[in-house]
């Protein structure tokens, strides 16, 4: 059974690209990574919906960090203080002594004052029966949640060490906004196999980035795919979003639709998208590495 769901893509119901072997490895571990990452944030919001039920006081002390949620000081915290009410009591020194079984070296005292602030703040309280009821659940999903997190980061580990392998690695990743893992998804979608496809459009079409056009006498209509390639369409879009950070022709573009062409944010992404997978295909066919200049010749002019 977990041969049938690595060989198939349950998302999109599409088989792995049969392409060289190192190819398909790639495609294996970028989406076993992708699921692994979809499952890790379910089970995170599973956790948050949880605690604001009964335990709000987490929530408001692991704000500040990114993925608080996710990170080990968080789960060492949840393991000394299941409920709000020992939360509470923790003294610094269990809050400093857990921060650094988390692996923390840095500004542990000022952390350790902030939480010990935050958890003994007035917060309302389930009753004392329930609170420790809804405890006991915390941790057991909290047991998934570890599991979730180390499954998602030795997969993107994988990933790290097999894709720049790949002759392709270095082309793709010369494309701004596409990173590793990013890049190991598009490789897993669009294949290595040069005659897939037979021009850009055919891409642009299976990574649903070009509309469609319908005509039927004086009426026409544009509008965007959906039948797709739903993996390769939700990775274009991080792309195009990444991309506007990195490439100033990219942004230009981007401002461009929106200001002289009306389209809406999501619209302008795709746009984008359609663009940018239109000049992967260029590079890949022809072997070369992308050019700012030459991707993007009158954004530029127009920005300069």
């Amino acid at each position: 059974m977990l041969a049938n769901i690595l060989r198939t893509d349950m998302h999109a119901h599409r088989p792995l690209p049969q392409d060289g072997d190192l190819g398909r490895a790639i495609a294996v571990l970028a989406r076993a990574q992708q699921y692994a990452t979809w499952n890790r944030q379910q089970i995170s919001n599973q956790l948050r919906s949880l605690l604001r039920e009964y335990y709000p006081s987490a929530l408001a002390a692991f704000d500040p960090w990114r993925n608080g949620l996710c990170r080990r000081e968080a789960h060492e915290l949840f393991k000394a203080a299941p409920t709000p009410a020992k939360a509470s009591r923790l003294t610094r020194t269990q809050l400093q002594a857990a921060l650094k079984r988390a692996g923390r070296q840095r500004g542990i005292d000022a952390e350790a004052e902030r939480l010990r602030e935050v958890f003994r703040a007035d917060w309302s309280h389930q009753p004392q029966l329930v609170e420790d009821a809804l405890g006991k659940q915390m941790l057991a999903l909290l047991v998934q949640l570890e599991a979730a997190c180390t499954a998602a980061d030795d997969l993107a580990t994988a990933v790290e060490e097999t894709f720049p392998q790949h002759p392709d690695a270095e082309i793709i990743l010369s494309f701004p906004g596409l990173g590793t893992q990013l890049g190991a998804r598009v490789l897993a979608e669009i294949g290595d196999d040069r005659g897939r496809f037979a021009d850009a459009r055919g891409l642009k079409a299976y990574a649903g980035a070009s509309p469609i056009t319908r005509a039927s006498g004086k009426k026409s209509s544009i509008t965007r795919r959906w039948v797709k390639n739903e993996r390769l369409n939700h990775a274009g879009y991080l792309w195009a979003f990444a991309s506007l950070t990195s490439s100033p022709g990219a942004k230009s573009h981007y401002r461009r639709r929106r200001d002289d062409h009306g389209d809406w944010h999501a619209a302008a992404q795709r746009n984008l998208f359609n663009r940018m997978i239109g000049q992967l295909y260029h590079c890949l066919q022809h072997h070369k590495l992308f050019d700012e200049h030459t991707a993007f010749p009158v954004e530029l002019a127009a920005a300069a």
